[in-house]
């Protein structure tokens, strides 16, 4: 038996765009918020982290890069982690609206969703009734007749657009056919690899978080990118530490944070994203493997290093 544990690249999802400021008083808004969350996260252990922005204010989800430079340069100063910037948005937002902070700031990694799809939060009016602002309740109910677009031609907009940047892309897969979309762009030299595969599990519109489910997507991956992809995954909500637990044991990375779950235990809101990192980690070292250093990280995903960003 091998002495040297095998690397686990965690992710942290700070703060996304799918809850609300009335859910959580943890939920970072501002700028200082998610810098500090950030830089917390990646004290805790996280290798990459996984950025939106919102109105200070409001909360709303924007993709002014302007608010993404009002914390991405005291991330970069404070902490090693790899920044991973959102071309997803919100379902609300053109294409070329979401591209713009990849697009400007020229991160090492950019998420990519492979495909449109229908995106209901809708279900979580059942569990939060009082709103602080005007916007969140409408955007929840709004969800059910909204489809997230992502056509072939928006996806290999995004690519090229940010294909002389060096960004490579966390290749996001909400269902089967999305692992199908990116091997197509795969074959095309559209994509290249070693891939990110990002596999999410348990959101309303796409491929559930039973055990069979994420075996299945872990098996057509082996068989679409054999050698050439590293796999990782995130469950949505109380899925999240189970649908983890499941892709360590198989092999893969995981992703945690409060864009893909605002809890810490049945009932117990995460005080931040720390929380989440930590709990994954004593996860990860119970189970006799390591936590990837950003370095480590970088060289497993073949990126391009932080001193090529532009922040």
């Amino acid at each position: 038996m091998s002495s040297k544990s095998r690397k686990v690249i965690v992710t942290c999802a700070i703060t996304g765009s799918i809850h609300t400021p009335s859910m959580s008083p943890h939920l970072p808004i501002t700028p200082e918020q998610i810098a500090r969350e950030s830089i917390a996260a990646a004290q805790a252990g996280a290798s990459v982290v996984h950025l939106h922005a919102r109105d200070p204010i409001s909360g709303v989800p924007v993709q002014d890069p302007a608010l993404f430079r009002e914390f991405l340069p005291q991330i970069k100063a404070s902490c090693d982690a790899i920044v991973n910037l959102t071309t997803g948005g919100s379902t609300s937002m053109t294409v070329e609206d979401r591209l713009q902070p990849a697009l400007q700031l020229k991160p090492e990694l950019a998420s990519l969703n492979m495909g449109s799809m229908n995106f209901g939060l809708y279900p979580m009016l059942a569990r939060f009734g009082d709103f602080q602002h005007d916007w969140e309740r409408p955007y929840l109910e709004n969800s059910a007749g909204i489809v997230f677009k992502n056509t072939f031609r928006d996806i290999q907009y995004i690519l090229e657009s940010c294909a002389g940047n060096g960004t490579r892309f966390e290749i996001e897969c909400y269902d089967i056919g999305h692992l199908y979309t990116a091997a197509h762009f795969l074959d095309r030299g559209i994509l290249k690899g070693p891939l990110l595969i990002q596999s999410v599990f348990g959101l309303l519109g796409g491929i559930g978080a039973h055990p069979e489910d994420v075996a299945h997507m872990k098996r057509t991956a082996d068989r679409l990118f054999g050698d050439d992809y590293l796999w990782s995954v995130l469950g949505a909500g109380r899925a999240q530490m189970p649908i983890a637990a499941m892709s360590l044991s198989m092999g893969g990375n995981v992703r945690v944070g409060l864009e893909d779950s605002l809890w810490d235990g049945p009932g117990q809101l995460a005080r931040s994203n720390a929380d989440q990192v930590r709990r994954i980690r004593n996860i990860i070292e119970g189970l006799s493997l390591a936590v990837a250093t950003p370095d480590e990280a970088r060289q497993m995903l073949a990126l391009k290093g932080s001193d090529e960003v532009a922040f």
